[in-house]
């Protein structure tokens, strides 16, 4: 993927963003969720800016898969500025050769559908348990600030009395449901942010992530979106298991990354902020039709099994409102149609080489 021009591209694009990179030069981060949607890319960034301008930023991946790691960042594998740590978050992170870090960002999290139905101790004890591990770790090796990977999903659902969610709506969320592990777990893990800034003093910044989506998308991802993106990159119909009225704010992985370091080198201590722009609001409805379109197919209609059902979000309108970071400078460069033209491409045309 490295290698694909649209993909060049997009780093190129963020890298050049107006984002406190001097925050970044000669600093040591560790990241957890490397291979994920985001951390795959926001590493790349990151490389990119050491390659070419000298950010000296020396990264220390985390994950639970070695291999799978060393298939995706193999062109760094070696390099004296990026480092992988085999490790599950859930266990507490003992490394005698870590000493002081600079930034920790949390990105590690089951986040579609089916794992919440499938493996939801799994979905809570990361979001949690491993959030817990993580704010210790920062503690202990004196990082300078913490980075937890929100969601939208805190939100709950829409009581009818907003348009957008800012950073102080609170919606309605029952928490007496399997489905409701993977936000109430995010919104714990937001409380352990702040309950470690007051009893430790390590500033956290907390981002809220809308639905993101992008070419470092992983094959078992379970999300609406991703599987509409399989099925265009197959040539097969998209498959919509609703009536599509949900309507959404979507974030392109690039966009969403550039979100993440504007809020790691220029948000302000303890607070939290929507990674968003209406410019992707979509329904779920029109986007099917949208991926149609891109593919040349049409959109089909199928009911969900009960696996998938359990895992579906009960949330009816969920649009963030993003104008708090924009207030620090975010600028996103994607729209939803131009992003996902940009995803199926680069996965598409990765596939069949």
């Amino acid at each position: 993927m490295i290698n694909h021009n649209l993909y060049l591209e997009d780093i190129y694009n963020i890298s050049n963003l107006n984002i406190n990179w001097n925050q970044l030069k000669n600093k040591i981060l560790v990241l957890s969720g490397a291979s994920g949607l985001l951390g795959h890319f926001l590493i790349d960034v990151i490389m990119h800016k050491n390659i070419h301008s000298s950010l000296n930023c020396k990264i220390i991946a985390i994950g639970r898969n070695k291999e799978k790691a060393k298939s995706i960042f193999s062109i760094y594998w070696d390099s004296q500025l990026f480092s992988f740590l085999q490790h599950d978050i859930n266990i507490p992170l003992e490394n005698e050769n870590i000493k002081n870090i600079d930034y920790v960002l949390h990105l590690a999290s089951n986040t579609h559908p089916i794992a919440y139905s499938s493996d939801p101790i799994g979905t809570i004890s990361t979001n949690i348990i491993g959030t817990n591990n993580f704010l210790a770790f920062a503690v202990k090796h004196n990082a300078k600030r913490f980075l937890f990977s929100s969601s939208v999903e805190i939100y709950g659902e829409n009581k009818g009395d907003v348009e957008f969610f800012d950073e102080h709506y609170l919606g309605y969320l029952d928490s007496n449901t399997l489905r409701a592990g993977y936000p109430e777990s995010k919104r714990c893990g937001e409380a352990l942010c702040q309950a470690y800034r007051k009893q430790y003093g390590i500033e956290t910044v907390i981002p809220r992530l809308a639905r993101s989506y992008g070419p470092t998308m992983q094959n078992e991802d379970s999300k609406a979106i991703a599987q509409f993106i399989k099925k265009a990159i197959q040539g097969e119909n998209i498959v919509l298991k609703s009536a599509g009225n949900q309507y959404y704010s979507y974030t392109y992985s690039a966009d969403a990354v550039s979100g993440l370091l504007k809020i790691l080198t220029d948000g302000k201590d303890g607070e939290a902020y929507n990674i968003a722009d209406p410019i992707s609001d979509i329904t779920l409805k029109e986007l099917a039709g949208t991926i149609a379109r891109i593919a040349g197919t049409k959109v089909v209609f199928e009911s969900p099994d009960e696996k998938e059902r359990a895992g579906y979000s009960t949330a009816t309108k969920a649009r963030l409102n993003g104008n708090k970071l924009k207030s620090i400078g975010w600028v996103p460069i994607y729209g939803i149609t131009q992003g996902l033209e940009r995803t199926i491409k680069i996965k598409k045309e990765l596939q069949n080489n």
